[in-house]
């Protein structure tokens, strides 16, 4: 049989640290991908709910890792802000209300 002491003890060390190496790796993507799917998902439904088809477009198909979903959310949407997207929407008696309130004056 051939015997070649050391030099396996070695290989066998290289396979445990690239294991350990590709499981870090592993999860750091797996942070990443759900960091992105988050902000890509709010962004998405923010430029749905405003019609902004082109925006749409343009943060489905181009992957920044969130950066541009962020900015999208807070610098170039009309209404801005994660805060103002997440309050509870206005029964639609008040709104009417207040229309007729600012068109009065």
């Amino acid at each position: 049989m051939y015997n070649s002491g050391w030099r396996d003890v070695f290989q066998n060390q290289g396979q445990f640290l690239g294991g350990f190496m590709m499981a870090g790796f592993g999860i750091i993507l797996l942070v990443v991908a759900i960091w992105t799917l988050f902000w890509k998902g709010l962004a998405l439904w923010k430029a749905a709910r405003s019609g902004s088809k082109w925006w749409f477009v343009v943060l489905l198909l181009v992957n920044t890792l969130g950066i541009l979903e962020i900015l999208y959310i807070y610098i170039f949407s009309n209404k801005g802000g994660i805060r103002k997207m997440m309050q509870p929407a206005k029964p639609i008696a008040s709104a009417i209300e207040d229309e007729k309130d600012a068109t009065v004056v």
